[in-house]
């Protein structure tokens, strides 16, 4: 069920450049049901800016759901404003997340992430540790100043960071990791801008994949078609990423 919550900020701190990690308490984290889903934000106290702004959900559980943004507009910065026992107004859960029945126990699943894509894979990782699935982490990132959660990721298992600038990790992208892992996989999963899932779906091709889209939206429930995306599907011409996604299954839609 969709609700409309002040949720009170438990705790909001900056994990790397202009990363933000941020804790909200209320009702609204009991109606999570899947990792890889989001919430939209109202971002201030006025009118301006007017339209929320979706964050994907990073972890959630004990009436907590954790957050981690970039702080790099007028909506975003005014979130990483906001302070502990202070509130949030916040609408979800929002969109369908990933399936984690997908991975079978005793198998390894690959989760691959770029920039702001990493977040929702935390949760996921964890979930898929949960039901005796192997997680293998590829997570890729513009420079070191903006790497987060490594250390978390590799708690839960095999972790790999690539840099475009070689400051940390692998020099390249994911794909250039993938392209030295010797693993079978079962299943992956990524989230990330569009160029990187669509290397990462040609690179895994014959492998069952779940992409998460990351799209700019305006209602964040199927109302306003300012997140619709092209499918490969004679049937259906396109989807909307905030409802019917943001996860769609590889090969529903174009990219």
């Amino acid at each position: 069920m969709i609700r409309n919550e002040r949720m009170k900020v438990a705790e909001q701190r900056e994990i790397a450049r202009n990363i933000y990690e941020l804790v909200l308490e209320g009702k609204l984290a009991d109606e999570i049901r899947e990792p890889g889903r989001f919430i939209h934000v109202k971002a201030g106290e006025t009118m301006d800016p007017l339209l929320r702004r979706p964050i994907s959900i990073a972890d959630y559980g004990n009436g907590r759901i954790t957050l981690i943004y970039r702080a790099e507009g007028c909506g975003t910065r005014l979130i990483s404003e906001k302070s502990p026992h202070g509130t949030a107004d916040v609408l979800g859960p929002l969109g369908n997340g990933f399936p984690v029945r997908a991975a079978a126990p005793g198998t390894k699943a690959l989760l691959v992430g770029g920039g702001i894509g990493v977040p929702p894979l935390y949760g996921l990782s964890k979930q898929l540790k949960e039901a005796g699935v192997e997680p293998v982490h590829v997570l890729g990132f513009q420079s070191d100043d903006v790497v987060f959660y490594e250390e978390k990721f590799s708690r839960l298992g095999e972790t790999h960071i690539a840099t475009v600038d070689g400051s940390r990790g692998t020099k390249g992208f994911v794909t250039d990791v993938l392209a030295k892992l010797g693993h079978e996989f079962g299943v992956y999963y990524s989230c990330g801008p569009v160029p990187m899932l669509k290397a990462v779906a040609e690179g895994m091709a014959g492998t069952e994949g779940y992409l998460s889209f990351e799209e700019r939206m305006g209602c964040g429930i199927g109302a306003c078609f300012a997140c619709v995306c092209h499918t490969d599907s004679n049937d259906r011409g396109y989807v909307k990423v905030c409802s019917d996604g943001p996860v769609f299954k590889a090969g529903v839609v174009t990219i």
